[in-house]
Order: C-alpha cells, then structure tokens, then sequence
C-alpha cells in the first residue's frame, strides 16, 4: 500500500512554485496592526527559497490579504481592519517602528519585494485560492507542486496550503519559513498538515529536493 512517505523526495517538488503567503507591512513590521514578532525570524529563510527558487527559473508567487473596506464578517474576528486602524486596506500607508517614513500597508515587506514580472495575487479572505486566480496561473505556469510560506501559520497559510490540496498540488509547508503569534497553535497546524494534507519539511531539505527534481527533469530533456 502506497503512502505519502513512499513518495520519492525529488517528486515532492516536481515542476514546483514557491508560494509566499501575506508578508506584508502590516503583518511583519515592527508595531503593526497584526504584527507577528516572529515573521521576521523567517524573512531570511523565505529569502533563501526565494534565490534558489530564481536561480532554478522556477515561479515564485506573492499573495496579500486586503481587507474590506465596508462592514463584513471579517471585521468581527479582526477588528484592525476596521475604519479606526485600516489594517490592509488597499490603498492606505502608515509609519512603522523599524522603517522610514511610511509604507504602504497591503505592500509585500522590502526584504522580499517581488521582481517584475511575478505573479502578486490578492485576497480578501484567509486562503489564496478562494474567489482568486491563483489556480489559473498556477495551471498556466504547469505548476504540479508548491512549497508554501509565510503567514500567518494556522490562518492563512494552513487554508491556503490545504485548498492546495483540494486542487490537487503536492504541497509541502516549511517549518522554518512559516510564522505565528501562538507556538501551540503553529505546532498543531504543522504536525496536523503532515497527517493528512502535505509534507513539512524546513527550507533546506525543501530546496534539496527542488534541486533533485530540477536535476532528473534536465536529465530527461537531454
């Protein structure tokens, strides 16, 4: 009987994309509305994906999470977003404790600024995929696989990283490249993503097998 752990490791990552889940101001920097103090410790690991994933030419993608801007459910469960803060309301900027002047808050953080040319999907609920493009673009890209990052861990990234799976990518979440507020709780998305959902792994292992199956595709097309 064949298992996910049978899978072979290169095929984890086979024809894949680097998805980097809402790092953005007003999620990353310091005094934010929604701050996650430990979305920093993991803006050095997505930025080695990041490289090794460019140096390969495989895709990365960006999402961002704008909030509405009218009453909505979303307001209930994070009231930042309301009209007092405008948390990740398109089109607003503020100052923050560790940059100069202000910042656009929906803007991905400048450590990790997308280049020209990469896919930025915006989202106006928690998972990537819902009432979005992204699965268009991954289908034109010929993405079969996704290593997925970010934040935060067992909100956004958790809902986006399974409606990957409900589309039917092979999807791997990074251990050290995913952030939250409450390490209980990014424990329990880890280790119940690994049960049912995907692979977990940290960012090292994750472009070890990147580099094996770039490797064995090379070796197919010569």
């Amino acid at each position: 009987m064949k298992t996910a752990a049978d899978i072979p490791l290169a095929e984890r990552a086979t024809d894949a994309a680097l998805l980097v889940v809402d790092m953005q101001n007003d999620f990353v920097r310091r005094g934010a509305p929604l701050e996650v103090v430990e979305a920093r410790e993991t803006i050095l690991r997505i930025r080695q994906l990041i490289d090794g994933f460019r140096a390969l030419g495989r895709p990365v993608i960006y999402t961002r999470f704008l909030a509405e801007q009218s009453d909505s459910l979303m307001w209930l469960w994070s009231p930042q977003c309301q009209p007092e803060v405008k948390c990740c309301w398109q089109g607003f900027s503020r100052r923050y404790d560790d940059a100069v002047g202000e910042l656009h808050c929906i803007a991905v953080i400048d450590e990790l600024t997308p280049l020209p040319g990469d896919p930025v999907v915006d989202k106006y609920g928690y998972g990537s995929f819902h009432n979005t493009d992204l699965d268009a673009r991954l289908k034109g890209l010929g993405v079969a696989s996704l290593i997925v990052t970010g934040t935060v861990a067992q909100i956004c990234v958790e809902e986006t990283a399974r409606e990957a799976y409900h589309h039917g990518y092979r999807t791997t979440m990074i251990s050290d490249g995913v952030s939250s507020f409450d390490a209980e709780l990014k424990a329990a998305t880890l280790k119940n993503f690994a049960m049912k959902f995907g692979w977990v792994a940290d960012s090292e292992t994750a472009l070890a097998w990147l580099r094996q199956a770039e490797s064995g595709r090379m070796r197919k097309a010569g």
